[in-house]
């Protein structure tokens, strides 16, 4: 795709979701780093479909010697979902006050995706980056999670102003995941999915074939 299709747009929303009945699995149970900034009590955010956790072991063993993926979030229940993206969108009005209700839509889901659609409520999207030998964060251009406000952009996937080694630190990322499948969501550089509806209208995919995991993690 060329342009930015973001979550809102009705075309991710009209793609029909066949669900595979594919399990969740923990993240942890394998050679994958997880960092724990997300940790709650539930541990949803430990948890992934077996077949993305299959194509990031295949990712990682494509990178650079020296280099490994640090997993920061995976499944995120459906009502945790909502309450980010309620959240940032009532930040986003008090800023806007003079947006209408389809603009804070649009503006929110560059960040979070609309609770009805979310490929994390899939098990299907990771949020993840770089880390050296020793499991330090490579520099990716801006810290993860940072908004499209803080980061005047930053965020972006092929965002200009960015250092060339941030550059390159993506590009190794991006190179790796797209081997194996897996797309970006072009407004977040750490934001990948497979098998969700946006993977299906990024690909040109008939379908998904994960949807919304309403009933918690399981194996």
């Amino acid at each position: 795709m060329s342009e930015i299709i973001l979550m809102s747009d009705p075309r991710v929303a009209a793609v029909p979701v066949h669900e595979c009945g594919e399990r969740l699995v923990d993240v942890r149970r394998g050679p994958l780093l997880v960092d724990l900034r997300k940790q709650d009590d539930s541990d949803a955010f430990f948890y992934l479909r077996e077949g993305v956790l299959e194509r990031l072991l295949q990712a990682q063993a494509h990178l650079p010697v020296g280099l490994g993926l640090l997993v920061v979030e995976g499944y995120r229940p459906p009502a945790l979902q909502r309450r980010y993206f309620e959240k940032y969108a009532a930040r986003l009005r008090a800023e806007q006050p003079g947006w209408t209700d389809e603009q804070i839509r649009s503006a929110a889901s560059r960040f979070v995706s609309p609770p009805e659609i979310a490929p994390h409520s899939a098990g299907a999207a990771v949020d993840l980056t770089l880390v050296d030998a020793d499991g330090r964060e490579l520099d990716l251009g801006t810290p993860m999670n940072t908004t499209p406000e803080e980061s005047a952009g930053a965020c972006y996937t092929d965002a200009a102003g960015i250092s060339a080694q941030a550059r390159a630190h993506r590009e190794i990322l991006g190179r790796v995941l797209t081997a194996v499948g897996l797309v970006n969501y072009p407004t977040e550089w750490w934001h990948w999915s497979f098998g969700d509806r946006y993977w299906a209208l990024a690909t040109g995919a008939a379908s998904a074939f994960y949807g919304p995991s309403p009933h918690g993690v399981h194996e």
